[in-house]
């Protein structure tokens, strides 16, 4: 059994709260957010008990602490619950920029915590599979990898927030780029980001509307190539895609996989194996989980795309 308390009641907060009432073995033993109005109702929704202050989670003998709170905040928590030593379940992006998730990194070290980002591609049975057939071979050489996003409005309807539209702590690099720059580090390792163009509205206080990069995978030196764009005419789209010498294969819309091959319609791929939940894992302390020290490499990425235009 794994106890977690929840700071960030938010959509993504809620989610992890039925996600955990879903499994085995794990249990909420505090929810805080400083919305005490947004609490009550996940009180009355779901029955997980809820607290007046940051301070009653850290007492709340809880084995993980999980923070769904905006960017900036992550830094601050995550050190508290880190000298508490309570192990960190943090949101994407680990912080908000490179210094404040150099400083999370640190504080776990010191504090000997186990540290995770949630991540959830990394425990989706079409990523495995994914994953699965690049590295066995089936799709051949792999010669070019591409993410495409691509969103009629941001921030999305069932995602209005004070903050997920702002400059300084939204927008789709930091909220949904993560998941991907994540994926291909760990499918290809390393990204050297070789030019990028991105895109901002007249008001300052806005996030992107658009962004280009062209980079490569040094290992393997593939070329990878990043595009998000937003307030278009279109359905929302994301597509992740693995070009090889034998097949592609495109992960779409963050589930649904396809293969192709030469000359043949894509196929849409049902068959894969079950996986464990991020929980699960967490309760293995497995070599699965993404820690911190990874998500400071994919900070790293984001913070470069945010800056200005660079060749």
């Amino acid at each position: 059994m794994i106890s977690i308390g929840i700071i960030g009641a938010g959509i993504v907060g809620e989610r992890i709260i039925k996600q955990i009432q879903q499994e085995n073995g794990v249990e909420i033993l505090a929810v805080y957010d400083e919305q005490q109005e947004r609490l009550k109702v996940l009180h009355d929704t779901y029955g997980v008990p809820i607290v007046e202050t940051l301070e009653e989670v850290f007492h709340s003998r809880i084995d993980w602490l999980y923070i769904g709170t905006p960017p900036s905040s992550h830094a601050a928590i995550a050190k508290q619950a880190a000298s508490a030593g309570i192990h960190v379940l943090s949101e994407k992006p680990l912080a908000h920029n490179a210094a404040d998730g150099e400083a999370m990194v640190k504080a776990a070290m010191d504090s000997r915590v186990q540290t995770a980002m949630h991540f959830p591609l990394m425990y989706s049975p079409a990523v495995r599979e994914m994953a699965k057939r690049i590295r066995n071979g089936s799709i051949g050489k792999v010669v070019r990898v591409e993410l495409q996003t691509f969103f009629p409005d941001w921030p999305r309807a069932w995602q209005q927030n004070p903050w997920i539209a702002s400059r300084s702590q939204g927008g789709f690099i930091r909220e949904v780029f993560p998941h991907y720059l994540q994926l291909i580090h760990r499918l290809f390792g390393e990204l050297k980001i070789e030019s990028h163009h991105t895109t901002y509205p007249e008001d300052p206080e806005k996030c992107e509307t658009g962004v280009i990069a062209q980079a490569v995978a040094v290992q393997h030196e593939i070329p990878v190539l990043l595009t998000g764009l937003s307030g278009i005419g279109q359905m929302e789209l994301l597509e992740f895609k693995v070009y090889g010498e034998k097949g592609v294969l495109t992960l779409e819309n963050w589930s649904t996989l396809y293969a192709a091959k030469k000359h043949e319609e894509r196929q849409l791929i049902t068959d894969m194996t079950p996986v464990p939940s991020l929980f699960e894992e967490m309760k293995k302390h497995s070599a699965l989980l993404v820690p911190f020290e990874e998500g400071l490499i994919i900070q790293r990425y984001i913070d470069y795309l945010l800056t200005e235009n660079k060749n």
